[in-house]
């Protein structure tokens, strides 16, 4: 109940639209009665009575009735329609804008393939429980209290036969709704399980050709999807006992009914026509149970997906997006005091380092894979937040700035960089909303991206495709440093910006980051050598502590770690 009355909060957001839909189910459900009606006037009055003169008027009656009710039934259906698909709009809004105030620490533990389902098949089958569960029982409980009270008028006795099944329907239909809510649970799940295997593997479909594994991944997708059949097979398994049922439970009320008719019309207690309207409102009464079976299936299976949405709404959001201290400048001061992080229990990635760099320093950080680099940058970014210790800027407690505004003074170039499937000129106004097409030229010329654009017959309007795959790695990378360059950041953050590109456009790329690095905070993450031995100070990290620190020539003459992979560097160049 909880959650049904949070769906029906969203319906409130359209008070008109909803009463009006509401004032239409009212009249097309009054409208029911015309045909038992029109039938016991036809059979105790105008055949009993030898009334012929009535025949056209009372058909005339009956037949503009059923044309109103059928316009009514248009209506509404449009109506329903065209509410379903705003809130199904607005929902989607609201979660898709939930998911962007979401910490990044959530996304490591959802997949995109189950985030991607749960926006494009759980919002949809959520509003359903409103437009056909809600609504149309809404629908059917007016229509049995009328139809009921028609019969009750006339004739009471003959109206307890008729409600004689419906306790067993009642205790049959709420029994198989609790135990096919936690069936109808797995097989959403299922279904998440395998958009995410598809999503992967579409994702990956260059590496998953590359290793020829197309035998492997169609099995992990065949094993996902037939798990999808099992559960779902689960759930109609059970309904192909208890529909069935329910329908016996339901027709068989109609044979009690002429029974008992028949009789009480031979003891001539009751009237044919009395008799033959019963039969004739049956149909209306027990329409309803005649839809239990999709309108369970619709309420069960949107109750679920309306918990799956409710579990991320409910989520909190990532701290400090907007609140928090906006300094009105910066000068790039960084301090990193006794700072510890561990992405899992018991397993820590940073311990206790420190470090310190002054405003238009270069740090360079190295060290193996696994080291820590990357993590020092997702904590400058705020992206996670230390274990313990602290960060400050420019003295300012870096967990009491606004991520938002924090974000904007960051230039961040990864290894990996990501284009969006847009335009590169879309891609680049990232970087600055309002740059003109001269920045963005000027831009892509300081990152020696200038040339392959203009080459493209589209030019600033190419499309860079799916995570930029009408790009090189390199081109891809220099597009993104453009963009970095066109933010003008106050600190620089370049996790391995330059390790696809080749000698030759590195050093090009390396004149225009020494430009960019000037009067800015850098940190630099590169197994380049060329790309930190310039750097002002340079921390060698090992599994998450600062093992050395000082400058490229005075690290070489101690002999140590950082010694050891310039050699290693030297090493493979030759």
């Amino acid at each position: 109940m909880k959650t049904l009355k949070r769906i029906l909060k969203h319906t409130f957001r359209f008070p008109n639209r909803s009463a009006l839909s509401l004032l239409m189910a009212i009249s097309c459900t009054l409208l029911v009665l015309v045909l038992p009606g029109i039938t016991m006037q036809f059979i105790d009055v105008i055949i009993a009575k030898n009334r012929p003169d009535l025949i056209l008027p009372t058909a005339a009656v009956g037949i503009a009735a059923l044309l109103l009710r059928q316009a009514l039934v248009t209506g509404r259906t449009y109506l329903n329609h065209a509410l379903e698909l705003k809130l199904t709009h607005l929902i989607r809004l609201e979660l898709y804008d939930k998911l962007q105030r979401l910490p990044v620490k959530w996304f490591d533990s959802n997949s995109s393939g189950e985030i991607m389902s749960r926006i494009s098949t759980d919002v949809p089958a959520t509003n359903r429980v409103i437009i056909e569960g809600v609504d149309q029982a809404i629908a059917a409980v007016l229509q049995f209290i009328i139809v009921i009270g028609f019969m009750a008028y006339h004739s009471w006795q003959l109206t307890l036969v008729t409600l004689l099944p419906l306790p067993i329907i009642g205790l049959l239909t709420a029994w198989w709704s609790r135990r096919s809510e936690p069936m109808w649970r797995e097989s959403s799940e299922a279904s998440s399980a395998l958009n995410a295997v598809l999503h992967d593997n579409l994702s990956g479909i260059r590496q998953i050709k590359a290793y020829t594994v197309e035998p492997a991944a169609l099995h992990d997708f065949d094993v996902a999807s037939q798990k999808v059949g099992d559960k779902h097979l689960q759930v109609m398994r059970g309904q192909s006992l208890v529909w069935p049922s329910v329908s016996f439970i339901a027709e068989s009320g109609i044979i009690l009914v002429v029974a008992c008719g028949a009789y009480w019309t031979l003891q001539e207690k009751m009237s044919v026509g009395t008799v033959i309207a019963f039969i004739a409102a049956w149909g209306s009464l027990f329409d309803p149970i005649s839809k239990i079976n999709a309108l369970s299936q619709t309420f069960t299976r949107g109750i679920v997906s309306a918990q799956r949405i409710f579990d991320i709404l409910d989520t909190s959001d990532e701290s400090h997006i907007t609140e928090g201290s906006r300094p009105k400048s910066i000068s790039g001061h960084v301090k990193f005091e006794n700072v510890s992080f561990c992405y899992r229990e018991k397993s820590p990635t940073l311990t206790d380092i420190s470090i310190e760099v002054l405003p238009g320093q270069t740090l360079a950080l190295v060290g193996a894979t696994g080291a820590g680099k990357s993590t020092v940058l997702n904590l400058l970014t705020r992206f996670y937040e230390p274990t313990s210790g602290r960060i400050t800027l420019d003295g300012h407690l870096l967990n009491t700035l606004s991520k938002e505004w924090l974000r904007d003074q960051l230039g961040y170039v990864t290894q990996d960089s990501f284009l969006f499937n847009a335009s590169v000129r879309e891609n680049l106004l990232l970087g600055k909303a309002d740059a003109s097409d001269e920045e963005l030229w000027a831009a892509l010329e300081s990152a020696n991206a200038a040339d392959f654009v203009r080459q493209s017959t589209e030019r600033l309007d190419t499309i860079a495709g799916e995570r930029g795959v009408r790009f090189s790695g390199g081109e891809k990378q220099r597009i993104s440093i453009a963009r970095a360059l066109l933010k003008n950041p106050a600190i620089l953050l370049l996790d391995e910006a330059t390790s696809a590109l080749d000698n030759q456009t590195e050093r090009l790329i390396q004149e225009a980051l020494q430009r960019l690095r000037k009067d800015r905070t850098c940190f630099v993450i590169a197994h380049r050598l060329s790309t930190v031995e310039k750097a002002d100070r340079i921390i060698v990290l090992e599994k998450g502590s600062v093992i050395e620190q000082g400058k490229h020539s005075e690290l070489v003459a101690q002999g140590g770690a950082y010694a050891k992979l310039c050699s290693a560097s030297f090493a493979l160049k030759s």
